[in-house]
């Protein structure tokens, strides 16, 4: 089976403007809400591409509930711990000349939601992938992904990790399955400016020493590069479209890399399938759908 645990998921409320004034009153042209968070967009990729996972996490107050009926309404599967106090936060997006995001912080978190969160893991088995992806709220602490992890470390689950800083380095002593930084991200981990694939392989592998079996590192326009464990690697140019929305491209990458491994556990597949879902998202208002990716999948070199 296949989780995706979204620690502080959002009702995200999509606002589109020709003209962006900061300090003035903007009327909007167009606007949308979706269930937002990082594995949750992950769940919606996968179940576009026609894999089913479920959602774990937790949520609150009437936008908690909204965000489970939106999702379940998509065809995703849902676990969710429902908070006795506190809504699920509302995260405004704004689509001007640039992309503009106001992310609340979310209701408080105690002990005995995150004991039955740990509950719902233990039912993962041998075999199971699990998602760890995203921020987590201060009130649960920066170990929280590396707890998890030490809880299940006696189960064979392949553990994927989108995380930045110290929350990702940390998380390498468990030896995740695949680990996905953008080149920024990567860069901000070792003090240096990453512009290139060859300069995102090297540090890749630092990574790669320090636990991580396989990396994964987008680079927007450049593409894309892999690490896999067995010291391979593997490239691949960015397909050449529009931006229009830059949010969830990068989930929809592991989505379609999740996707392509199981497929055909081949690496070079896995790759193109994560950077073709990855593309369909950015070049549209929504998230990848199959048809998307696929369309860009079957044009790539």
């Amino acid at each position: 089976m296949i989780w995706t645990l979204t620690v502080n998921p959002s009702l995200d409320y999509n606002l589109q403007l020709d003209d962006f004034r900061e300090g003035a009153v903007n009327r909007s042209q167009k606007e949308s809400v979706t269930a937002g968070g990082k594995g949750i967009n992950v769940s919606l990729v996968l179940k576009n591409l026609g894999m089913a996972s479920t959602a774990l996490g937790f949520t609150g107050g009437w936008t908690g509930v909204k965000i489970e009926s939106m999702l379940s309404k998509q065809g995703v599967d849902t676990d969710f711990v429902y908070l006795s106090d506190g809504n699920s936060r509302i995260n405004v997006k704004i689509k001007s000349q640039t992309e503009t995001e106001i992310n609340a912080n979310g209701p408080v978190i105690d002990a005995a939601h995150v004991e039955f969160l740990f509950m719902k893991l233990n039912s993962l088995c041998d075999g199971d992938i699990l998602v760890l992806a995203g921020s987590i709220p201060s009130c649960l602490g920066s170990d929280f992904y590396t707890r998890i992890m030490k809880f299940l470390s006696d189960r064979k689950i392949d553990f994927i990790v989108d995380a930045t800083g110290n929350l990702l380095l940390e998380t390498l002593q468990y030896k995740p399955f695949l680990v996905k930084p953008n080149n920024h991200e990567l860069g901000e981990i070792f003090g240096v400016k990453i512009e290139t694939q060859e300069q995102a392989l090297e540090y890749a592998k630092k990574l790669s020493e320090k636990g991580a079996r396989n990396v994964l590192v987008s680079l927007a326009g450049d593409g894309a590069v892999l690490l896999a464990e067995d010291g391979s690697t593997y490239r691949c140019a960015a397909p050449k479209g529009t931006v229009v929305n830059s949010v969830g491209a990068g989930d929809s990458m592991v989505a379609g890399f999740i996707a392509g491994w199981i497929e055909k556990h081949d690496y070079e597949h896995a790759l193109k399938m994560g950077i073709s879902c990855g593309s369909a998202s950015a070049f549209s208002e929504g998230l990848a759908t199959f048809e998307s990716a696929m369309d860009i999948f079957n044009n790539l070199a």
